[in-house]
């Protein structure tokens, strides 16, 4: 068994990659790829987000919402599912409040 499949992916991160009936919809392989990277790149948030919360933002959602604005973009690299995860385990790695979750847009017509 490689080391590549030993790494544990939460339930939460296949969530981003599952359709309705739980079926992932990229190979495993690439769904380990991505964790990784968001995974990396939640850690590598914790330190920015809590200089922002004693310095310039005391406001704990705000730095938050901020942060997934700055990953909402297309330049981050980031999908918009990955982007929410991402900024969900960041308040985990901080112990703040979860973000509220984005609204989905209203269909076309209403």
């Amino acid at each position: 068994m490689s080391d590549d499949n030993q790494i544990f992916i939460p339930p939460s991160f296949f969530a981003v990659y599952s359709d309705a009936r739980q079926r992932l919809s990229e190979p495993i392989g690439v769904v380990r790829e991505r964790y990784e990277i968001c995974e990396d790149l939640a850690s590598h948030l914790v330190g920015h987000a809590q200089i922002q919360h004693h310095t310039e933002v005391p406001v704990e959602s705000e730095i938050l919402r901020r942060i997934h604005a700055g990953l909402a973009t297309p330049e981050s690299g980031v999908s918009p599912a990955e982007a929410e995860w991402i900024v969900q385990r960041l308040a985990e790695l901080l112990g703040w409040p979860g973000p509220e979750p984005t609204p989905a847009p209203a269909p076309a017509g209403e």
